[in-house]
């Protein structure tokens, strides 16, 4: 039951679907973990938006609708981040303006550039992709979710004190990132088995990208979160992609 709840949270932060009103929201950090479970529903719904769009429309419409799907029931949350984060260290020279930055609600020219090359890039290699699109979308978008959980465990919060979105950290254990592991792995095993190299490339980028961030700000933020998560998606296309021409 407890693990039930946790699962709820997690729905209810990470994504706009309906969910029980009478949540433990201090609990809320903790449900973290279930991150890849969201991606597994999140490419779920996309997957099965492109198959049915499929059968109608272009490749390359399907391919957007599906795209369009799993940002409508996410709200956006993830690429948000990846915008704000494009404009605080495009804009910012410093850890202060960073922060100062990504903490404006407004989207800058680095954020839209961002989020137009990064959309144009998915749906060019998705577009592309001969065969199991759907499968890809949902493998996508499971194991990219555990990018964040990557960096949570590895660095600490950025902001520090003077936030109120500090209180919400969480540093999975080592046997809680596991868990969320396997969750993010294994729909992996629904794609031809020279895939699983994919993951080499995910976990690179996220390395270098956390890097990055501590390099930069000393940390992380909920916005290098979630664009760590969009980094990772897009990654895992590109890789795939690649490996397909040997499948």
């Amino acid at each position: 039951m407890p693990h039930l709840k946790l699962f709820l949270l997690a729905l209810s932060f990470y994504t706009r679907l309906p969910h029980p009103q009478a949540l433990d929201y201090k609990r809320l950090p903790q449900a973290a973990i279930y991150l890849p479970l969201i991606g597994w529903l999140v490419g779920g719904v996309a997957a099965l938006s492109f198959y049915l769009a499929d059968l109608v429309w272009p490749q390359a419409t399907a391919v957007i609708l599906a795209l369009i799907t799993g940002i409508l029931l996410t709200g956006a949350l993830h690429e948000d981040g990846f915008a704000d984060v494009c404009d605080g260290f495009g804009g910012g020279m410093n850890k202060q303006r960073i922060l100062e930055i990504m903490k404006d609600s407004h989207i800058g020219v680095y954020g839209l550039l961002g989020l137009l090359l990064m959309l144009l890039l998915k749906i060019s290699v998705l577009t592309e992709m001969p065969a199991a699109i759907p499968l890809v979308l949902l493998a996508g978008h499971s194991i990219s979710r555990l990018s964040p959980l990557l960096l949570m465990q590895r660095y600490t919060y950025a902001r520090g004190n003077d936030s109120k979105a500090s209180g919400a950290v969480y540093q999975p254990s080592f046997r809680e990132l596991a868990f969320a592991a396997v969750i993010a792995l294994l729909p992996l095993a629904l794609l031809p088995a020279l895939c699983m190299l994919a993951i080499i490339p995910v976990l690179v980028a996220t390395r270098l990208l956390g890097h990055y961030f501590y390099r930069r700000i000393d940390g992380y933020t909920g916005d290098c979160l979630g664009a760590s998560q969009q980094v990772a998606e897009t990654i895992f296309y590109l890789s795939v992609s690649a490996l397909w021409i040997f499948i």
